[in-house]
């Protein structure tokens, strides 16, 4: 008799901890086979030291070869789900189409940049999602450093110098303060840029920053922002944006190159593309997770919209913290339909959140005990230590390194501006 094969689509913090534990679950009864478009899982809440120059963007990639043993790792973009054929298709690294049949499915597709229909935006800006992104954004914060020290017009000089992210959530308020950290001390090795002091501007349409955490954790962080020159631009956004600057919905004009859309994520456009019921563009599922109708399809992550126990009538927000734990059940649910444990319905207690801000600065309540400055350092640190399935010792490498030295600042021209578009359904790819 033939095994059973269950496929994850996605090897984000969904489908990677849903294979992690299916594999320790079946013990060889079943395949796991696991699609993804990379051969690695993200750790995305480091991303921004990644841009900011502190760890090499290894450190945030844990090889999925290396870390899901017993699981068939396929690289590919599913691009299509049959439900009642019981079967998907992918595209290949070469563009070669292929078809993979399931007993089980678990829909982990994550979820993609948040457009938004504002003139100039699309051309102009780029997203925050991926390595690509990452890579990108660093590269650029040198480049125009360097090119605003081989100019004399001091117009094309402070525009070049002048740095605008849209979003004051989790990850830009991030990228926002360890850019800033870093473009300060890039500027220290031009000495024809003396007396310049790079300008940061943070966008957000709320009334404060990291509108979805706790209040105090929002005017810590905001405090610490504007102590260090970041012009926090609340109640503001982009009306139009243009390859010389951003036109802000206050009526000003911001001359500037580089704008970094951090405004939030969308679910990914194969969950519209499974034909699958969905709530608020998220695949529906009920309490186990499972698709109504279709019990051999799971949901899970930023793709499902899992009802949330702590606010009824609500599902949960796009968070790692749920991600992770929706995984893990998926896959025990998926394990008690074949006699192994029980199913159980989706339950969480909120462990509080970590907010780096580079240098010595951060906020958290862990446990919902309020922390900032080099308390909350320590924990974001330990935290995301703990988290990271592999590179621990090489990523606290790379933050003593940091700590004791400078950050490199060189280009290598790997990801050209035309191969991070805002508008892609894999911002971890690098387009061609």
């Amino acid at each position: 008799m033939a095994r059973p094969r269950i496929v994850i689509v996605g090897a984000g913090f969904a489908g990677f901890h849903a294979a992690r534990r299916l594999a320790r679950v079946s013990r060889g009864a079943a395949d796991v086979v696991l699609v993804n478009p990379t051969d690695y899982f993200l750790y995305l809440p480091l991303l921004p030291e990644v841009s900011g120059g502190v760890l090499d963007p290894r450190r945030v990639t844990v090889p999925l070869a290396d870390t899901l043993p017993g699981v068939q790792v396929i690289l590919g973009e599913v691009d299509g789900i049959d439900v009642d054929g019981r079967t998907l298709s992918y595209v290949d690294p070469e563009g070669r189409s292929s078809r993979l049949s399931y007993h089980r499915l678990v829909l982990a597709a994550g979820s993609v940049n948040k457009l938004l229909p504002i003139p100039g935006v699309a051309d102009h800006a780029h997203g925050f999602r991926g390595i690509p992104e990452a890579v990108y954004l660093r590269e650029r914060l040198i480049q125009q450093i360097e090119l605003a020290d081989a100019t004399d017009d001091p117009a094309e000089r402070e525009a070049r110098c002048t740095f605008v992210v849209v979003g004051a959530g989790y990850t830009g308020t991030e990228v926002a303060a360890q850019g800033q950290l870093f473009t300060d001390e890039i500027v220290r090795h031009h000495p024809r840029l003396d007396g310049i002091r790079p300008r940061w501007l943070l966008l957000d349409t709320a009334d404060r920053v990291l509108p979805g955490l706790a209040d105090r954790m929002s005017r810590v962080a905001e405090r610490v922002l504007r102590e260090r020159g970041i012009e926090v631009c609340l109640g503001t956004s982009v009306a139009e944006a243009a390859a010389d600057g951003v036109h802000l919905s206050d009526g000003r004009f911001v001359p500037s190159r580089t704008l970094v859309w951090c405004v939030g994520v969308r679910p990914d456009p194969l969950v519209e593309a499974t034909g699958l019921p969905t709530t608020r563009g998220r695949v529906t599922v009920d309490e186990y997770l499972t698709v109504p109708g279709h019990p051999e399809i799971l949901a899970c992550g930023d793709a499902a919209a899992v009802p949330d126990p702590a606010r009824p009538g609500e599902i949960t927000p796009m968070t790692a913290q749920h991600a992770v734990r929706q995984g893990r059940l998926a896959a025990d649910n998926i394990a008690a339909s074949y006699g192994v444990g029980r199913r159980r319905p989706y339950r969480h207690r909120d462990l509080g959140f970590v907010v780096d801000l580079g240098g010595w600065q951060a906020t958290a309540n862990p446990l919902h005990v309020p922390l900032s400055g080099l308390p909350a350092r320590v924990v974001a640190r330990g935290y995301h230590l703990l988290s990271l399935p592999a590179n621990r010792a090489r990523t606290a490498a790379d933050w003593l390194f940091a700590a004791v030295g400078s950050r490199p600042s060189v280009q290598l021209g790997l990801v050209p501006d035309a191969a991070v578009p805002l508008d892609t359904a894999a911002p971890e790819l690098v387009r061609r």
